[in-house]
């Protein structure tokens, strides 16, 4: 009973913890957007149109504010500019403890991001059978002039939140044609969307569709 209880809590932590960290963050913006641009634009409509502020308007303003920041995000003189200052407050030890653990969870689902999830791996074993998971580096062992391809691939075992990190041969991998959108989709759903037929993509290109 402890054990079960025990694993259904950290399972409901991990669930809950993005969703939380996500709605406050997003609550803490529009506060902050709309505690500057009130009394803003409470003057401006009072002074030129004699009404009060129309209802919204703060959670529009802040929907284009994130819309630009996304836009500033995407140009290479703007990416330098955050990256920048992003290093900057990584530099504060309780910032960088919180943030940067969340910001790599929440980036290991974006398909635009070179660290996240590269592609869906199912390892062939014999105990097993095959095991369902994420492509998330690829690297190699060297020892007594042999080199050995290898490719880390984790595994989620709940909620895409709690996994292990399997280690195995490159050639033991077997490429299925899903992208990462669709194998997230097969864990959420407990196997229910997998297709009635996964064609082998090669195995040469590790990197290509994501």
């Amino acid at each position: 009973m402890i054990l079960w209880l025990r694993r259904r809590f950290v399972a409901g932590f991990f669930v809950l913890v993005p969703l939380v960290i996500s709605l406050v963050a997003l609550i803490w913006v529009f506060g902050v957007v709309d505690g500057f641009t009130a009394p803003l634009y409470a003057r401006y409509f009072d002074r030129y149109f004699g009404t009060d502020v129309p209802p919204g308007l703060g959670i529009v303003t802040t929907a284009v504010l994130i819309l630009l920041v996304g836009t500033l995000a995407t140009n290479v003189l703007g990416k330098r500019v955050l990256q920048r200052g992003e290093g900057y407050l990584l530099r504060i030890p309780v910032f960088r403890t919180v943030y940067a653990p969340v910001k790599q969870l929440v980036l290991a689902f974006s398909p635009d991001n070179e660290y996240g999830f590269k592609r869906v791996v199912m390892i062939r074993t014999e105990s097993r059978g095959y095991i369902l998971g994420f492509l998330t580096k690829e690297f190699s062992i060297q020892s007594a002039g042999h080199t050995e391809s290898l490719i880390a691939v984790y595994v989620p075992t709940n909620h895409l939140y709690l996994g292990d990190v399997v280690i195995c041969r490159r050639d033991a991998a077997f490429f299925p044609d899903l992208s990462v959108e669709e194998g997230i989709r097969v864990f959420l759903t407990g196997g229910m969307t997998l297709p009635a037929q996964i064609a082998d993509r090669s195995p040469d290109n590790v990197t290509g569709r994501s």
